[in-house]
C-alpha cells in the first residue's frame, strides 16, 4: 500500500508510524499529587502557584502515533512530536456504518478536502493496521527522540511512502494554517436567510444581514 519499511538503523523522519507511544490523560481540576505517603487530589492552580516541582499520578496509555517533526529537527530536538492515530470511524464518525466501496471512497476522497483534521491511513498486516484508520491533527503526543532511538527496532512499525509523505506534510501544514472566519459574512439577507435555513444550529446574522 502506502508504507515503507525502513531499517533500525535509518533515522526518524516526519511519517514514520510508532506504536505503544503513550499518551497521558489528567484532570488538572482533580490532580492526585504525592504529598508524604499518600495522594492528595487538588487543582493544577494551587499545585503550580507553589512553584516547586510536585509529583502526580497520571492515566497512561499505549497508542499509535505518527511522526509531524520536521526531518531537519528529528535528528537533534530533545523531544519528538507525533500525532495520535486511531480507528477510522472514531477520528471520523462519518465513517461509522461504511461499509461499501462507494461510500468508502467518498469519504476518502470528497469528505478529505472538507476536513482538514485527519489524514487517512488504509489497513495493512504488515504494519499492524487490520482497519482502516486516521491520524488526528487535534492530538499532539510528545515524546524523548533519545528514547525513540534507542527502542526503534521495538517501536517503529512503518514509514509513509513518498507521495503519502508529501500529501501528509501539505494536509499538516494546512491544518495548523487554517484562517477562522464565519463563512456566511458575504451573503446578503435573502442568501443568509437560506443559508441558516439549513443549518441545525442558531447562527447570528451580521449588521448588513438582518
Amino acid at each position: 500500500m502506502i508504507y515503507e519499511f525502513p531499517a533500525p538503523e535509518a533515522p526518524i523522519r516526519q511519517g514514520d508510524i510508532f506504536l505503544s507511544i503513550p499518551r497521558i490523560d489528567l484532570n488538572l481540576s482533580n490532580l492526585p499529587v504525592i504529598s508524604g505517603d499518600e495522594a492528595v487530589s487538588d487543582d493544577w492552580l494551587r499545585v503550580a502557584a507553589a512553584s516547586d516541582p510536585v509529583t502526580a499520578l497520571v492515566a497512561m496509555r499505549p497508542v499509535w502515533a505518527i511522526v509531524i517533526t520536521q526531518d531537519c529537527d528529528t535528528v537533534r530536538v530533545d523531544d519528538i512530536a507525533l500525532c495520535e492515530i486511531d480507528h477510522f470511524d472514531v477520528v471520523e464518525p462519518s465513517g461509522k456504518g461504511a461499509k461499501y466501496p462507494t461510500k468508502t471512497m467518498s469519504l476518502i476522497t470528497k469528505h478529505a478536502l472538507l476536513n482538514l483534521k485527519w489524514f487517512y491511513l488504509p489497513p495493512d498486516p504488515d504494519v499492524g493496521f487490520t482497519h482502516k484508520m486516521a491520524v488526528d491533527f487535534h492530538s499532539v503526543l510528545r515524546v524523548s527522540r533519545t528514547y525513540l532511538e534507542q527502542n526503534i527496532a521495538q517501536l517503529r512499525r512503518a514509514r509513509l511512502n513518498q507521495i503519502a509523505t508529501e500529501h501528509f506534510r501539505e494536509r499538516l501544514s494546512e491544518y495548523y494554517r487554517r484562517y477562522p472566519y464565519d463563512e456566511w459574512y458575504p451573503l446578503d439577507k435573502a442568501e443568509f436567510e437560506e443559508y441558516r435555513r439549513n443549518k441545525p444550529e442558531p447562527i447570528e446574522p451580521f449588521p448588513w444581514q438582518k
